[in-house]
Order: C-alpha cells, then sequence, then structure tokens
C-alpha cells in the first residue's frame, strides 16, 4: 500500500503532551485529552490547567446544588480557547441510560472510542447536583480543537508529543502533576526535552 493512500493515524482517546517550544499561551505545558480526531480535524479537553472556579462555584452559578461532596472543592478546568462560557463534562459513561437499554444517558453526549463519554447538555450537572450521574467527571470551560490537516501540521512541526490516554491521569494525578505524569507514559522526562528539537 502506497503510503498516499495510508490512513490517517486517529488519536482520540490520547492525550497531545505540548513541547516546550510551543509558545501559545493557551497551549503552553498542557494536555489535552483528544475526544475526537478524523480527517475532518480534531477536538479536546486540556485536562491540567484549573481555573480558580470550584465545581461548587460552578453549580451555584448554574442554580444548582451540589450534593456530592467528594466533587465539590474540584476546580473547573480550562478546556481550551474555543467557546469558553460553556461547560464541557468529560466522564466515564453510565452503561445504562433510564430506560434500562445500552446508550448515552444524557441529551448532548459525544461516545469516545476507548471509555469516557462527553456531554454538553446541563441534565448530568443536573443529575450530578441529586449525588447520582458519572463518579468520576473533569468539567471544563471551553474546549480545543482544529481544523482538518491542521493537527497533522502541529505534528510534524514537533508541537506535540502523543500517547495513548491513560484515565488514572484524568482522575486520580493532582492537576500540577499531570504534564509530567503523561510524559511518563513515554518514559520522558521534562528536562530530556529540548525547546529546539527538530528535524535533522
Amino acid at each position: 500500500m502506497s503510503s498516499a493512500s495510508a490512513p490517517t493515524t486517529n488519536l482520540t482517546h490520547h492525550f497531545l503532551i505540548a513541547m516546550p517550544g510551543l509558545e501559545d499561551e493557551s497551549f503552553a505545558r498542557s494536555v489535552v485529552y483528544l475526544c475526537e480526531h478524523s480527517e475532518r480535524g480534531a477536538l479536546g479537553l486540556i485536562i491540567n490547567k484549573p481555573t480558580d472556579i470550584t465545581l461548587k462555584g460552578l453549580f451555584d452559578r448554574v442554580d444548582l446544588s451540589l450534593r456530592r461532596e467528594d466533587l465539590g472543592r474540584e476546580p473547573v478546568f480550562q478546556g481550551g480557547p474555543v467557546q469558553t462560557e460553556r461547560g464541557f463534562v468529560l466522564h466515564e459513561p453510565l452503561l445504562m441510560d433510564r430506560a434500562g437499554t445500552d446508550g448515552p444517558v444524557y441529551a448532548c453526549t459525544m461516545a469516545i472510542a476507548g471509555a469516557l463519554e462527553m456531554t454538553t447538555s446541563k441534565d448530568v450537572l443536573e443529575a450530578l447536583s441529586t449525588g447520582a450521574g458519572p463518579r468520576r467527571v473533569l468539567i471544563t470551560l471551553g474546549y480545543s480543537s482544529w481544523g482538518g490537516g491542521q493537527l497533522e501540521s502541529e505534528l510534524a512541526a514537533n508541537a506535540w508529543l502523543t500517547v495513548a490516554a491513560d484515565l488514572s491521569v484524568i482522575f486520580e494525578t493532582p492537576s500540577p502533576e499531570r504534564y509530567d505524569r503523561a510524559l511518563a507514559l513515554l518514559g520522558v522526562q521534562t528536562w530530556m526535552l529540548s525547546p529546539e528539537a527538530g528535524h535533522a
């Protein structure tokens, strides 16, 4: 098979790890979880840039109580530079909907090949407010997106490292440690990365 007809690498359910030379303020030292990647482009959420808003504060803003004490002090994250006033909830899938059949429980949910779901409808917040809903969540304001071929160009320019996502980095690792933990999945430490890295 010729390289011209080779399929594009699908990086859905992978981390993008910013290289030191990536100076865009939104993405410097960021770890992006890719929710979707195809020839049309890519969509992801930055998982290691907390805002000063807590989940309790977010729920107060949308007039919901939060009965999940384990979540109240968790930060809302800056998911990316697009639609920064809109919430995106990355969560483990709930396997059964209210009717007992397989499928997404919430109105606007994207199932991510490999493990998670991303929901943008308020019903997931309403479920969490009652103490129900998904057990593990990461909530962002805004998201990150790339047009067709744009991410591939950035990868070719050594702007990002990629590695298969590990859910423990998203849900169990303190946010200041997520960049280093994601790099460790590749066997790399920050000091090994040169901002001048490039093609010989």
